[in-house]
């Protein structure tokens, strides 16, 4: 969801792109469903794992997963608690959406701020 709010919203001062400690073989159909109804599509992205050898090249990390991350600490990293919601209802879904989005845009506004300067 967070790639999907990024790409959708901060093409202009980002590069997107996300991966996991354990990610899934396909994005969860549910997932897809809860980002159609805020009309972005994310039924083509492939989940990826985490490379802890390819950190040096982001500015920013963002973890999302509530675990440390292996190997070299990126530039800068932020920590989002977020809830997951797989195998909740709806309901949990369009909330952590929400709360994804809501924090994607406030990085998004700092970037562009930050890119002012």
């Amino acid at each position: 969801m967070a790639e999907g709010f990024a790409k959708h919203y901060g093409r202009d001062v980002l590069r997107a792109s996300s991966s996991g400690l354990s990610p899934v073989e396909t994005v969860i159909p549910e997932t897809v469903f809860i980002m159609n109804e805020a009309g972005i599509d994310i039924s083509g992205h492939v989940p990826m794992w985490y490379q802890p050898l390819q950190v040096a090249r982001y500015d920013v990390v963002v973890n999302m997963s509530g675990y440390r991350l292996p190997g070299k600490p990126p530039k800068e990293l932020i920590e989002w608690k977020i809830e997951d919601p797989f195998q909740k209802s709806a309901a949990v879904y369009r909330r952590v959406r929400a709360e994804i989005e809501q924090n994607v845009m406030q990085l998004v506004l700092r970037l562009r701020r930050e890119q002012r300067r």
